[in-house]
C-alpha cells in the first residue's frame, strides 16, 4: 500500500491533478490488476449476506416505501429490485435494495478513522451490471475496487469527528467501483469521484437524537448519486476540482481545515485490491460496537445470576463507542422505551440490558414495543452506563488486527457490593473471534432469515446463482436477485402515493 498525503492547497498554488486524491482514486480503479480467490469469495459471502438481510426486512415500510418508489421507473433492459418480478431503471433499483439492505443494520462493517458498511456498495454495482449486461467477473472485479476504496478513506479519513456523515465515502467508491466495473478511463473515474463526493456530504443527525427511517435511506441515496454521477461523467460532465484538497473544498470547510494533513492508503499500481479481507459481518441486527457486547452479555448472565441484584453496570469502552451508542451522546432518547427502533439499535444501555436478561438477539423480538416496555428491562437499561477508556480507544484505532478492538470491559456491581468484572474485545462472529463467520455461516444467516419470506426452492435458486456468480452473464446476472411470493408481499404495510406512480 502507499500513503497519499491529503490537505487543503489554494487555488493559486500549483497542485497537479496527478495529486489530487480523486485522480489517485481513478488510477486505481482503471488498473486491470487480477481480483485474488480470496477476495472474490468474500465477495460472494456479502452478496448472500446483503440477500439475508434484505429478506429480513421486506415486508417493513421504509423497504416498501422505496420498492414502490422503484416500481414507479420501469426500464428494459433494466435492473431487479429485491422481492418482485420485472426490471427498473438501475439507479431506482439500487435505491430500493440499498434501503432493504441497510434498514436493519445487520450486515457487513468496517471501522477505522471512520466507520463504515461496505456492503452498501454491492446493490448500485449489481444494478448497473444487470441493466447493461456484463459479467459475473466484472461485477466481482468492480466489487473488490468500491469495498477497496471505502476500506481506505475509513482509514484516512475521519468524518464523525466534523458531524459529516459516513456515506461521504461511499459516493467515491460506488463510482470508483462502477468505473472498475465499466473499464472506464481514468478521466471519466476522476470526474464521477468529485461529482459523487461533492453530493453526498450530510450532516450526522440522521444517527443523532431520535433516529428516523431516513438512516436506511442515506446509504441508498449516495449509492444512486454515484449511478448519476458515473453517467454524467460519461457524457462528458466534469466535476468540482479538487474536490477534497480545494481551497473551498471537502477539507477545507467541512473537515480538519487547511493545517491538516490526511494520510490515505492506496494500492500501487499492479498491486491486488484486498480490503474486503479487513472487513466483517455482523451476526446480530445492531449497531456494530455492540456485537462484543451481545456476546458479553450472554457470557455474564450465568456469573451474575439474578439480575435484580444489580446495581449498576458500567461498561468501559471507545470514544466511538461511548459517544455514538452510549452515554457519553447526551441523547435522552436512548433510554426511552419509545424510541425508535433506529434509536434503540443505537442503544448500547438498551441492548446490553435485553442481552442480559434473554441470552440471545432477535432482528424484530428484541425492539418490539412489547420488549422495551418491560418494567424489569426499563429497571435494568437505566443501570447502565458507559465511560471512555483510553485504551479501548487506542485498540479501536490499532492498524494490528490482532489488538484491534470493538469490545469493552463490563463492571457489574451488585446491590451487596460485590463487583463482577468481564470484558471481550471482538464479537464471536468476528474474523479472529471464537466463532467466525464463514461461507456456511452467510448461507446459515441466509436461510433462516429468509424462512417464511422466501421459498425454499427461490433460496436455493438464489444461492446457486450467487455462489456461481463469476460465471453468470448478461441477463443470467437477474439471478441475483430473489423474488418473493405475492401473498407475502401483501402482508407490507399500505403507503400513501407520492409524486411518482
Amino acid at each position: 500500500m502507499q500513503l497519499h498525503d491529503v490537505k487543503t492547497h489554494r487555488s493559486a498554488e500549483d497542485f497537479p491533478r496527478s495529486e489530487h486524491l480523486a485522480w489517485k482514486i481513478a488510477e486505481v480503479a482503471a488498473d486491470p490488476v487480477a481480483v485474488p480467490d480470496d477476495t472474490a469469495a468474500m465477495v460472494i459471502n456479502r452478496i448472500i449476506d446483503n440477500a439475508a438481510v434484505s429478506a429480513a426486512s421486506v415486508l417493513r415500510r421504509p423497504v416498501t416505501v422505496a420498492r414502490r418508489q422503484a416500481q414507479a421507473h420501469p426500464s428494459e433492459p433494466g435492473a431487479a429490485v429485491f422481492g418482485i418480478e420485472g426490471t427498473y431503471s438501475a439507479e431506482w433499483a439500487a435505491w430500493a435494495n440499498g434501503t432493504a439492505v441497510r434498514e436493519l443494520d445487520f450486515h457487513d462493517t468496517f471501522l477505522a478513522a471512520e466507520y463504515s458498511h461496505p456492503g452498501d456498495n454491492i446493490p448500485p454495482l449489481v444494478a448497473v451490471a444487470q441493466q447493461l449486461g456484463l459479467s459475473g467477473a466484472d461485477l466481482i472485479r468492480g466489487l473488490a475496487t468500491a469495498y477497496e476504496i471505502q476500506v481506505d478513506l475509513v482509514k484516512g479519513i475521519c468524518l464523525h469527528e466534523h458531524k459529516i456523515d459516513h456515506v461521504a465515502h461511499l459516493g467515491p467508491s460506488v463510482a470508483a467501483g462502477i468505473g472498475t466495473m465499466l473499464k472506464l478511463d481514468p478521466e471519466i473515474i476522476y470526474q464521477a469521484v468529485g461529482q459523487a463526493l461533492h453530493l453526498t456530504t450530510a450532516t450526522r443527525q440522521s444517527r443523532k437524537g431520535l433516529i428516523s427511517s431516513w438512516k436506511a435511506f442515506a446509504p441508498a441515496w449516495a449509492a444512486k448519486v454515484g449511478i448519476e454521477a458515473v453517467d454524467r461523467a460519461m457524457r462528458g460532465e466534469g466535476a468540482p476540482a479538487p474536490i477534497w484538497e480545494g481551497e473551498d473544498g471537502v477539507i477545507a470547510w467541512l473537515l480538519s481545515g487547511k493545517d491538516h494533513t490526511y494520510q490515505v492508503p492506496l494500492p500501487g499500481p499492479g498491486e491486488a485490491k484486498r480490503g474486503i479481507l479487513d472487513t466483517y459481518t455482523k451476526e446480530y441486527s445492531a449497531e456494530y460496537q455492540s456485537q462484543a457486547l451481545i456476546d458479553l452479555a450472554r457470557r455474564l448472565r450465568g456469573r451474575i445470576g439474578d439480575l435484580n441484584q444489580v446495581a449498576t453496570i458500567v461498561l468501559h469502552t471507545s470514544h466511538h463507542t461511548h459517544y455514538v451508542i452510549g452515554t457519553g451522546s447526551g441523547d435522552p432518547q436512548k433510554f426511552d422505551p419509545d424510541a425508535s427502533r433506529e434509536t434503540l439499535d443505537h442503544s448500547v444501555m438498551y441492548i446490553f440490558a435485553v442481552a442480559l436478561q434473554d441470552g440471545s438477539w432477535h432482528h424484530v423480538r428484541s425492539y418490539s414495543p412489547e420488549r422495551a416496555h418491560r418494567p424489569d428491562t426499563i429497571e435494568l437499561w437505566r443501570k447502565i452506563s458507559t465511560v471512555e477508556d483510553p485504551e479501548w480507544t487506542r485498540r479501536y484505532h490499532s492498524t494490528d488486527p490482532n489488538e484491534k478492538a470493538f469490545g469493552a470491559r463490563a463492571e457489574v456491581t451488585l446491590a451487596g457490593g460485590e463487583v463482577i468484572t468481564d470484558e471481550l474485545a471482538i464479537a464471536d462472529a468476528h474474523p479472529l473471534g471464537a466463532r467466525p463467520f464463514e461461507r456456511k455461516q452467510y448461507i446459515g444467516k441466509f436461510t433462516e432469515l429468509a424462512e417464511g419470506i422466501v421459498t425454499v426452492g427461490e433460496q436455493e435458486r438464489f444461492l446457486a446463482a450467487a455462489e456461481g456468480v463469476a460465471r453468470l452473464a448478461g441477463s443470467d446476472l437477474r439471478g441475483l436477485n430473489i423474488v418473493v411470493e405475492p401473498a407475502v408481499l401483501g402482508q407490507a404495510p399500505a403507503t400513501p402515493d407520492g409524486i411518482f406512480r
